[in-house]
C-alpha cells in the first residue's frame, strides 16, 4: 500500500507520528507535507497529495491542518476525489464504509494525537460496503 500525507504548519507534529505509524505498518508515504511550524498555506501541500490519489499514484491520502476545513475543501476541488473530514473513528468508519472516502483530512486543534493514530489506522482498514452505497457514489459527479 502507498499513502500521500500533506500538512500545514499545524499538522506537523501529527503527520511526522501518523508517518511513523505507516511506516511501521510497512506503508510507502509520500510526504507532500511541510516539516516545520513556520506558517505555509495548506493548498500547496493538498493539491499534489489530490493529485496522486486521482491518479491512481497512491492508494489513499492523508491531509492535516488546523480544523481539517481547507484541506478538505482543497482536496475536495479535484474531480475524483472524495475527501472526508473526520472528528472520530466511528465518522471515519463511516467515510469509508458508505462513501469510500478516499482521503482522510484530521482536524489537528480539535483531536488528540492518539486519537488522530486510531483514526488513520482505521480509515486503512475500513472497506467500503458497495451495494447501496455504490449507487450513491456514482451520483456525485466526476466531470
Amino acid at each position: 500500500m502507498r499513502i500521500a500525507i500533506g500538512n500545514d504548519h499545524a499538522g506537523t507534529e501529527y503527520k511526522l507520528a501518523i508517518v511513523g505509524l505507516l511506516k511501521s505498518m510497512h506503508i510507502e508515504v509520500n510526504n507532500h507535507g511541510t516539516d516545520g511550524t513556520d506558517s505555509v498555506d495548506y493548498a500547496d501541500f493538498i493539491h499534489p497529495v489530490a493529485n496522486e490519489v486521482e491518479e491512481g499514484k497512491v492508494d489513499m491520502g492523508i491531509i492535516i491542518c488546523g480544523s481539517g476545513n481547507g484541506a478538505s475543501m482543497t482536496a475536495n476541488k479535484h474531480q475524483k476525489i472524495r475527501c472526508a473530514l473526520c472528528w472520530n473513528k466511528e465518522i471515519v468508519e463511516l467515510a469509508r464504509e458508505h462513501n469510500d472516502a478516499n482521503i482522510l483530512s484530521l482536524p489537528a486543534r480539535f483531536i488528540s494525537l492518539p486519537q488522530a493514530l486510531e483514526m488513520v489506522r482505521t480509515f486503512l482498514i475500513t472497506e467500503f460496503a458497495g451495494g447501496r452505497h455504490e449507487r450513491r457514489i456514482e451520483k456525485i459527479p466526476c466531470v
